[in-house]
C-alpha cells in the first residue's frame, strides 16, 4: 500500500472517531508528523503504525489490508519475530531472519546491531582465539548496522569499537607469543575485560 492510501485510511479512522490530530498523537509523535502521514508525505515506522492503530482502535490487518497487504503484514511478522528472538537472547537466530520487502530496514538495522553486539560480547568473554576472531566480526557488523537508518546509535557503535580493541589486544598477545616460541596463552583480561564493555 502506498503512503497516500495509508494516510487516507488513518485520517478516515480518526474522523470516524471524531478525534482531532492532537488527541491522536498524545506524547508519542507530533501533530505535524501525523499531518504528514495523513497527507501521504511521510512514511511512518512500524512502531508509529502500531501506536496509531491502537489509538484509533483499528486492527493492523484492517489498516494495512488491500494491495500490498501481504508484504506489509509479512514485514510486521518479521519485525515481531526478530524482537522476540532478541528478547529470548537467541541472537544468531534473530540475525538469520530476513525481510525481503525492504519496508522495515530502519528497524532491522537497529535490531541487528543489538544482536551482533550481544554475540560479540559473549564471544569476547570466552578468550579463545576463534571466539575472539568471531567477536571482532560481530562487533564490526554491530558498528556498521548501528550507523545505518533512522535509529542509528553512536553509543552502540562505540561499544562495538571497544570490543574490537580489546579482542585485538588479546589476539595480538597470543600471536606474539606464538611467534616468539613461548607459551601461547592468552593473558588474563584487563580490568574492563571484553565483557565489561
Amino acid at each position: 500500500m502506498d503512503n497516500a492510501e495509508l494516510g487516507r485510511r488513518l485520517k478516515a479512522a480518526r474522523l470516524a472517531k471524531k478525534m482531532t490530530q492532537s488527541e491522536v498523537v498524545g506524547d508519542f509523535i507530533t501533530r505535524n508528523m501525523l499531518s504528514q502521514i495523513e497527507s501521504g508525505t511521510a512514511t511512518p515506522s512500524m512502531k508509529t503504525l502500531e501506536y496509531l492503530a491502537s489509538v484509533l482502535d483499528l486492527p493492523m490487518d484492517k489498516l494495512l489490508a488491500d494491495s500490498g497487504e501481504t508484504t506489509v503484514q509479512s514485514s510486521i511478522t518479521v519485525l515481531q519475530e526478530v524482537r522476540q528472538l532478541i528478547r529470548s537472547k537467541r541472537y544468531a537466530e534473530a540475525l538469520a531472519v530476513e525481510d525481503v520487502s525492504g519496508t522495515i530496514d530502519d528497524e532491522l538495522h537497529a535490531l541487528r546491531s543489538i544482536a551482533h553486539l550481544e554475540l560479540a560480547r559473549q564471544m569476547a568473554a570466552s578468550r579463545h582465539t576463534e571466539q575472539l576472531q568471531m567477536a571482532v566480526i560481530h562487533a564490526r557488523s554491530a558498528a556498521q548496522e548501528a550507523a545505518l537508518g533512522l535509529y542509528a546509535n553512536a553509543d552502540r557503535a562505540a561499544k562495538a569499537g571497544q570490543i574490537i580493541a580489546e579482542a585485538a589486544q588479546y589476539l595480538s598477545s597470543y600471536y606474539q607469543s606464538l611467534a616468539s616460541g613461548s607459551d601461547p596463552a592468552i593473558p588474563p583480561p584487563s580490568s574492563g575485560g571484553p565483557n565489561g564493555v
